[in-house]
């Protein structure tokens, strides 16, 4: 072999530079960023889009272009050597980061945080009328997570044998920004161990498994997802004490949909993995409970 031929050896990978610069998401963002920086700025005060969102695009347009730096590898056996590209570890914008960002989450998660207990993924989506308060304001935001991993909490509580009042659920939740068609839509999906911890008096929990998690059960935790968001919301001045009666009253759940259709077992490592994966948004708010 010569001294600059790169290694033959069956378990050797050919490493292939990224090149975002040909996808369509580049092309688009290299080719109108700054129109739609221009088209967003007020005239009046001079200001823009939030300058941490100029800088996540501006950083995607350097991410893996060999112009804006790389690192040089070189084999030690054969004396073959490449270069790799600098990433733009962005959280927003960029394709590849928020993919290994996704991956090492839920590695991480699965490998180190949630016990080998059954789980249920819930997912709780809201009106169209509330998604602009959720969107737009953090707290109202918290507000909306916290009564609904409560709400999954006192369902799981009731349909666990042996759980005292003070046991508690285990949980990791996901704020999702956006739907599918990359629209505003604040969202939540939760990971939630299928029981609740109980302390054991030594330091330790004791862990309560639920039975009979059904239809009846996930409806009536969303009614009283739908109940109290709207008597909060209220509360708070956002939105009519009239206006929340009625949606409290609208037919097939006024807007609020709460699925929790997925269950991972306890042995099924992988699945967990795979759903924690899809769970993860990209460049969002993750957090655990327990």
């Amino acid at each position: 072999m010569s001294a600059g031929a790169p290694c033959t050896s069956p378990r050797t990978a050919l490493y292939r530079r990224r090149q975002p610069e040909r996808t369509v998401l580049y092309r688009t963002v290299q080719g109108h960023l700054a129109s739609w920086l221009e088209l967003t700025r007020d005239s009046a005060s001079g200001t823009s889009v939030p300058a941490y969102v100029e800088r996540e695009f501006r950083r995607y347009l350097e991410c893996g272009i060999l112009a804006h730096g790389f690192a040089r590898a070189r084999c030690g056996q054969c004396g073959h050597d490449f270069l790799i590209a600098y990433s733009c570890k962005g959280r927003g914008v960029c394709p590849a980061g928020n993919a290994r960002r996704m991956v090492e989450t839920a590695a991480h998660l699965t490998d180190h945080v949630i016990p080998r207990l059954p789980v249920r993924q819930w997912v709780l989506s809201v009106p169209k009328r509330l998604r602009y308060y959720l969107h737009s304001n953090p707290g109202v935001q918290t507000l909306a997570l916290h009564i609904f991993l409560s709400a999954v909490e006192q369902g799981l509580r009731r349909c666990s044998p042996g759980a005292g009042p003070a046991s508690r659920i285990g949980a990791v939740a996901f704020i999702h920004g956006f739907g599918a068609l990359l629209n505003a839509h604040v969202h939540f999906h939760c990971v939630v161990a299928e029981g609740v911890f109980e302390a054991d008096g030594a330091g330790g929990a004791r862990f309560h498994a639920a039975r009979g998690v059904g239809p009846e059960i996930i409806a009536d935790i969303q009614a009283k997802v739908r109940a109290r968001l709207l008597r909060a919301l209220a509360r708070r001045a956002l939105i009519e004490r009239e206006d929340a009666e009625a949606m409290g009253a609208w037919d097939h759940g006024g807007g609020f949909s709460l699925d929790a259709t997925v269950r991972i077992e306890a042995h099924d490592r992988h699945g967990l993995e795979r759903l924690l994966r899809n769970s993860r948004p990209a460049g969002l708010r993750a957090g655990t409970a327990a």
